[in-house]
């Protein structure tokens, strides 16, 4: 179980390596296209599609299974491991080829996120320049109106004439006890 995680790790970086070497070059690509395709199929020139890189699901699937399977023979009948002979290179090879999948989707976010943020990054500058300048007026709108209450109220004190209190005798007259 051990190993295999590590093939998955390992494949899944090996997937974001391939993915991130694709949407640099497509040289290889182009190469097979030129051989398999006549020049009216060919692919353009500024058409940066490659066997991961720009694909969908069923082709880029496709194309890591294949290749997975063809090294995986390639290694069964020249070399002493037997990989397809017991359950646990089975399961490698099955995790290698999952690993290399999700690689391809993870690098697929990264370069995506990359270039929305490159694309948004003056329209965010914008939005948190607007939201500080309106928190800063927010602010000085409060400190307006604290001011504005405090004037009022003691404006209100001034104006306000006391009645004149009873003295306590008078009070103590009032209430019967002296």
């Amino acid at each position: 179980m051990g190993l295999e995680i590590i093939i998955f790790f390992g494949a899944i970086l090996f997937g974001i390596f391939i993915y991130w070497t694709e949407s640099k070059s497509n040289g290889v690509y182009r190469f097979f296209n030129t051989i398999f395709n006549s020049k009216e199929l060919q692919m353009k020139p500024g058409n940066p599609k490659g066997f991961i890189y720009k694909q969908d699901v069923l082709p880029r699937v496709l194309f890591v299974a294949f290749t997975f399977l063809i090294v995986a023979l390639i290694i069964q009948f020249l070399t002493p491991i037997a990989i397809f002979s017991t359950y646990y290179g089975i399961s490698a090879f099955a995790s290698a080829i999952f690993g290399t999948l999700i690689g391809t989707y993870v690098a697929n976010f990264v370069l995506k996120s990359g270039e929305v943020i490159e694309q948004q990054s003056d329209s965010l500058e914008d939005v948190v320049k607007d939201g500080l300048n309106k928190g800063k007026e927010f602010l000085e709108d409060l400190k307006n109106k604290d001011a504005k209450v405090v004037e009022a109220a003691k404006k209100e004190i001034k104006e306000t004439p006391k009645a004149p209190e009873k003295s306590a005798r008078e009070r103590l007259k009032d209430k019967g006890l002296m």
